[in-house]
């Protein structure tokens, strides 16, 4: 299909692109400026595309159920750092509700480079196909996909296919997901693009990914039997080549960001050498206890350092060339390495690992109870080559191993022996046959937490006659069916409440990180902590509607937020001044950080809108996190924290440090435990509150009239929300 794109201007190119594989029909269609002006773009766009094409009974699979990437109006943009951020958006099949998740690299901005501000493909086709859009000859189209099942192979055909046919590498970016996407309900989309700086054996240049890993969206992409969607495009030029308003604020606000990071980043978390593995050093103060270690039963290890970020970035990261995932950012923590691989079809290839990020150095290190860096960048490359995410298969695994632990699993139980802690080679062998769909226990885990759980019940209960799903559940570490993403948060109340009910995917961080500022003490009273699950997760993922990336502004402490009075100095508004200077500048407006970040409390209520519609007046039980995010499950557990746990329980029970020594430990365990059950309950309940939502967690018609959504809710939506608070 060819097709007339329009210069961009105030960051959109005001065009959506439609791709039935079903039919294969491509149409283009206006993105009216009322959807441009109420829901900004990104997740925000997203989201309603979804919303309009589903009903309370659209499944993950099926057809009409939209596989959505879309931009923001502040991507793509390098005069200021951190603009790669687009978003995929569907129905998860691990979850079955609306699945989000944010990615980097080059695809966001070329599709916007490209003439579109997002793409709905629905439909399934009838051959593994690639999508090509081509933003040279304004063409799109559907074209037959190489028989490749692993990424990296996938990867080399495109770039020689496009190459060979006349375009440089540093113009092509594409989305890709292989064979573990296939076999599991958590495949993960790759976003490929062009690193020329990167050294590499004979020159430099190499291709590098990053990923939307997070609810399964590849798998989404691979049930419509796409392999790979590949934009073709080159940089906008000109003396005001993005449409804005006054180019010349956004320059400056980009300028002064840009200052920040290159000031303030060398001098504390060095994201240009550490990236986020650098945080593994934070998380596992033993006053913090926050490194999930062997399945969170503990959070901290002194044998951490061994895969921190500064051992990565002293041993493995290769530091010649550039590290941003996209021209313009300065913070530069896209880190990756080399490593020689010890299993798999690939044994003893040398291949280039983008990562570890945070999550999966303490997903597949801490929490597997294995300390070995190269063994992590491995697991990383396989679920990178098999299109699978890597918190959700480290957490599953995690689980495996407690099972193998607590005898509720044995040899007999898996073909290949046991999962026990620490075991580098059981655990890799199991990420093959998982992305393969290979023996029993794999293919069971590929489906997901809760049908693993219950398989694990059943093979327990045939060998002994009783039920262990009562314990399994204390330490199936999930939420709303969303493996944990990696924090442990026994002692941030703030942090188990955004995992229970803030983060309407599941227990992933991105809509609330307040875990660090929580421990600093950042929010004394269930108020506060309620208030900051709903500002925090404004600006979260009001950067996923705009298209810029949280990292320079959440890892990047900007001084003078220390001398802002009267707010949440946490929250670094100095920063926060600064991209309301770049939207403001982009769009023509003049509001506050603070006006410009309650517009995601918008799309917020709509994805709520999209569980409700699902989950209906049990939307409540939804929100809540496993005993282990809580408190000790064990007794043993508690006593290796027994003097900070009997301090708390002193302070709770407004009793003598000595008399609660001497209290049986089951009985304090329990107390505890019913404890912060307690306070969690008071917070979900203060949250809600706040939101404007019911007792029972679901938006009232006040509040979404109030913000203006009620008119863009399906008939289907507007009745069910009627029936639940009316």
């Amino acid at each position: 299909m060819k097709y007339s794109k329009s210069k961009l201007k105030n960051g959109y190119a005001n065009k959506i692109l439609n791709i039935d594989m079903g039919g294969i029909t491509i149409t283009t269609s206006e993105l009216d400026p009322a959807l441009k002006e109420y829901f900004i773009g990104g997740r925000s766009l997203g989201l309603y595309l979804l919303h309009q094409a589903i009903t309370a009974d659209t499944g993950a699979s099926a057809p009409e159920n939209p596989l959505i990437l879309a931009n923001g109006p502040l991507g793509g943009i390098p005069q200021f750092p951190g603009t790669a951020k687009a978003m995929a958006i569907s129905l998860s099949p691990l979850t079955g509700i609306p699945g989000v998740s944010n990615f980097g690299g080059y695809f966001g901005a070329f599709l916007k480079y490209a003439g579109f501000d997002a793409l709905k493909v629905t439909g399934k086709a009838e051959r593994e196909s690639i999508i090509v859009i081509d933003g040279f000859k304004e063409e799109v189209s559907v074209e037959e996909a190489p028989d490749l099942e692993e990424v990296f192979d996938l990867e080399k055909a495109i770039a020689e296919r496009f190459e060979s046919a006349g375009y440089d590498r540093r113009n092509i970016a594409f989305m890709t997901t292989g064979r573990g996407a296939d076999n599991t309900t958590f495949g993960c989309i790759n976003s490929h693009y062009y690193d020329v700086t990167k050294p590499k054996a004979g020159g430099r240049g190499i291709f590098r990914t990053k990923q939307a890993g997070r609810t399964g969206l590849g798998t989404v992409m691979r049930n419509k039997k796409i392999r790979a969607i590949v934009v073709l495009a080159s940089y906008p030029h000109g003396d005001n080549p993005y449409g804005a308003a006054d180019w010349e604020r956004v320059r400056l606000a980009g300028s002064t960001l840009h200052k920040v990071v290159k000031e303030v980043d060398p001098k504390s978390l060095k994201m240009y050498r550490k990236g986020s593995a650098g945080l593994i050093t934070f998380m596992n103060k033993p006053e913090y206890q926050c490194l999930p270690v062997k399945n969170f039963q503990s959070g901290s290890d002194p044998r951490a350092p061994q895969i921190c970020g500064k051992f990565y970035e002293e041993n493995l990261f290769e530091h010649r060339g550039m590290d941003g995932c996209f021209p313009g950012c300065n913070l530069q923590c896209t880190k990756g390495g080399w490593v020689t691989l010890v299993s798999g079809a690939h044994q003893g290839q040398k291949v280039w690992v983008d990562g570890p990020e945070y999550e999966t150095a303490a997903g597949f290190g801490s929490n597997l109870g294995i300390w070995n860096p190269e063994f992590i960048m491995e697991a990383n490359w396989h679920c990178d080559n098999y299109g699978i995410d890597t918190i959700t298969t480290a957490t599953i695994i995690a689980f495996l191993m407690e099972c193998f632990q607590r005898g509720y699993l044995t040899k007999e139980d898996w073909t290949g022996g046991e999962l026990n802690w620490g075991d580098e080679s059981a655990a890799l062998a199991f990420v093959h046959q998982l992305a393969h769909g290979e023996t029993v226990m794999a293919k069971t885990a590929g489906k997901g937490m809760g049908e693993l759980l219950s398989w694990v019940a059943g093979q327990y209960t045939g060998r002994t006659g009783l039920d262990p799903r009562p314990e399994l559940y204390t330490f199936a570490m999930q939420t709303k069916g969303l493996p944990f993403s990696f924090y442990r948060t026994h002692r941030s109340l703030s942090m188990q409440g955004s995992y229970a009910a803030a983060s309407d995917i599941g227990a992933h961080h991105a809509a609330a990180w307040l875990i660090k500022a929580d421990l600093l003490g950042a929010f004394p009273t269930f108020e506060d902590k309620a208030s900051a699950l709903i500002t925090y997760p404004r600006v979260r993922l009001g950067n996923d509607n705009m298209g810029v990336c949280k990292l320079p502004w959440v890892d990047v402490f900007n001084p003078e937020s220390g001398r802002v009075t009267n707010t949440d100095m946490h929250i670094n508004p100095a920063s926060q001044k600064l991209y309301a200077e770049f939207f403001n500048g982009m769009m023509g407006r003049e509001m506050t950080w603070e006006e410009i970040f309650e517009m995601t409390d918008r799309d917020i209520n709509l994805q709520r809108v999209m569980n409700v519609m699902l989950y209906g007046e049990n939307t409540v039980k939804y929100d809540w996190i496993p005993d282990r995010a809580i408190s000790s499950t064990d007794d043993q557990l508690y006593t290796a924290e027994q003097e900070h746990n009997d301090r708390e329980l002193a302070r709770i029970l407004d009793k003598p440090l000595a008399e609660i020594e001497s209290m049986p430990i089951g009985e304090k365990r329990e107390t505890l435990m019913n404890h912060r059950k307690g306070d969690l309950r008071k917070l979900i309940q203060v949250y809600y509150r706040q939101r404007g939502w019911s007792e029972t967690g679901i938006p009232t018609i006040t509040t979404l009239k109030r913000l203006g959504l009620w008119e863009f809710l399906t008939e289907e939506a507007r009745v069910k929300i009627t029936q639940l608070t009316c």
